[in-house]
């Protein structure tokens, strides 16, 4: 009988820590997480596409922002579907645990049942005294009697056990049925998301091929957009050209005041060597080789080291935005390809552009009725164009997060500002400096 009481036991608290509910996973919070974010981000995108719509007629830039759009939509369905699997799993194990707990009931009351044919075969007074009197000592005696108080407290047990065992089942079932409703909820809003992600792909469509319709006014837009990136990029070129000339002429002027320094003291000593004789000192070790002429005191070194390891986690210039136009080739649905040497992002005409870090302003210049910024951090430069409204000045010191100027409209009519990053040897993409949104 011992031994049947342990191993219940065991079985008992063994499936009761299978059964336990767990609580919400991480899998679960970051999916709502990440369902507010899309909801905001898709708010945001449907907004500057109405307003685009008013302002301006199909273009490039509508058509980037409708992919934006879908992009987020197929994004958003996507989250959709990680949320079904997860209550499909969840839904698996309830009901792997309702009949976990059916068998474990059953096992109960059966035990419990021989339990009591037992004690009901046994139930008269002299059985038990019997078989307490009948033991072959006193030690032996004790027990039996706490055998039989034993025996006592493992048959209230069982009542118990049975009584907790029922209710887990009864909630377990009630888990499955509310996952369950929960899933039918959330398979309507699937079927309405995916209706959505259809109804703007044939949007879409149709702004492809009016596109494709207007060949020669597209054509003129796209030459019009190369035409000014190539502006952007000279301006920024030629900035950054000035910045290491300005760096060589002061790298050759201090040199030439070192050796002037130099020459000076040796005559000193030379004329002093008469009076006495001087031990000859030791001539100095040679510099270390500078990684770049831009690097030429210690406060560049040390603004360019905080630059580089920032990268991956710099704020955004605009506080809400999109990226319209990537770095590199840019393959458009009409077949149309566009090469930008930095990113265009999409906002609010009118939204602070704000530096992304510490740095010194070494170009402010005008082009096609807006303006572009040009700031240095140590070795490295960004670009800010298709701005308006500067506020700040060549020379001037900024700090990250500073507004230098607002959003202007593109040649599309929309809302963008265009952002690069480069140091005297090539351009980079921005994108995998700046934070992940």
């Amino acid at each position: 009988m011992k031994k049947n009481i342990a191993i219940l036991l065991v079985f008992i608290f063994a499936s009761a820590a299978l059964i336990a509910q767990p609580p919400a996973s991480k899998e679960q919070q970051d999916l709502e997480r990440q369902r507010q974010e899309l909801k905001r981000e898709l708010e945001q995108a449907q907004e500057l596409l109405n307003k685009n719509k008013k302002s301006t007629k199909e273009n490039l830039t509508y058509l980037q922002q409708i992919n934006h759009k879908l992009h987020i939509q197929s994004r958003v369905v996507d989250n959709i579907n990680r949320e079904i699997n997860l209550m499909d799993n969840t839904i698996y194990k309830s009901q792997r645990d309702i009949n976990k707990l059916k068998l474990l009931l059953d096992t109960l009351k059966q035990e419990y049942a021989r339990s009591m044919v037992y004690a009901y075969k046994n139930r008269s007074n002299a059985d038990f005294l019997n078989f307490i009197f009948s033991s072959n000592g006193f030690n032996d005696a004790i027990k039996r009697i706490t055998y039989l108080k034993s025996y006592r407290n493992y048959r209230e047990m069982q009542g118990e056990n049975i009584l907790r065992t029922q209710a887990m089942l009864k909630e377990r079932i009630t888990d499955l049925n509310s996952n369950k409703q929960k899933k039918s909820v959330v398979l309507q809003v699937q079927n309405k998301e995916v209706s959505t992600l259809k109804e703007q792909q044939d949007e879409k469509n149709k702004v492809v091929a009016s596109l494709k319709a207007q060949s020669k006014e597209l054509n003129n837009q796209i030459a019009a957009k190369k035409k000014q990136m190539q502006k952007v990029n000279n301006a920024i070129a030629a900035a950054i050209k000035r910045a290491v000339e300005d760096a060589k002429k002061a790298a050759t002027a201090k040199a030439i005041e070192d050796r002037k320094k130099k020459e000076a003291d040796v005559k000193d000593e030379t004329a002093g060597s008469t009076a006495k004789t001087t031990t000859p000192k030791k001539a100095a070790p040679p510099a270390a080789k500078q990684a770049s002429v831009l690097l030429a005191t210690e406060a560049d070194v040390t603004l360019n080291t905080n630059f580089e390891r920032n990268k991956g986690n710099l704020p955004w210039p605009v506080n809400s935005g999109y990226i319209l136009l990537r770095f590199g080739s840019n393959k458009l649905d009409n077949g149309v390809e566009v090469n930008s040497q930095g990113i265009s992002i999409g906002s609010n005409i009118g939204n602070d552009v704000k530096a992304i870090f510490d740095g010194e302003v070494m170009l402010v210049n005008n082009y096609d009725d807006v303006q572009m910024v040009v700031v240095k951090h140590g070795r490295y430069f960004t670009g800010y164009s298709n701005i308006s409204g500067v506020t700040i000045s060549k020379g001037q010191k900024v700090r990250v997060g500073q507004v230098i100027g607002k959003v202007a409209a593109n040649l599309d009519g929309v809302g963008a500002v265009d952002l690069q990053i480069s140091n005297e040897q090539s351009e980079m993409n921005p994108e995998i400096w700046l934070k992940r949104k």
